[in-house]
């Protein structure tokens, strides 16, 4: 893994499928950001997370505790990083959830530039 570059902001994907986080952290890195994954929502609330200067972006569908709920639990905790939600299956339950964790849903596949634009939004 890369050095992380000073005055970047890190971006901490959480993504079950080994080649999507892949591909998301290689067009991520060539785009500037540092790079952080993980694999699971647990993984994720493991981590000793930035106060500012970073965004996760979380799926929603993971083993274990689902992207939302992880995300809820970092609410919880008072993280207040800026957060992605990614799905191919969004709802109506899922989008109020969202608001309510003041995050952002990006729906899959991810296409064009659209989620670094949502990206650099939140930074």
């Amino acid at each position: 893994m890369p050095s992380p570059r000073p005055h970047h902001p890190s971006v901490i994907i959480v993504e079950d499928d080994a080649d999507l986080l892949e591909a998301l952290r290689y067009m991520l890195e060539i785009d500037g950001f540092n790079v952080v994954t993980c694999s699971s929502g647990e993984m994720l609330l493991d981590l000793t997370l930035p106060k500012t200067q970073a965004c996760l972006v979380v799926d929603q569908i993971l083993p274990g505790i689902s992207g939302i709920q992880a995300l809820e639990v970092l609410r919880e905790r008072n993280v207040e990083l800026p957060a992605v939600i990614i799905t191919g299956a969004p709802n109506a339950l899922l989008r109020a959830r969202t608001l309510v964790a003041n995050a952002r849903l990006v729906e899959k596949p991810l296409l064009n530039d659209l989620l670094i634009e949502v990206i650099r939004e939140l930074v």
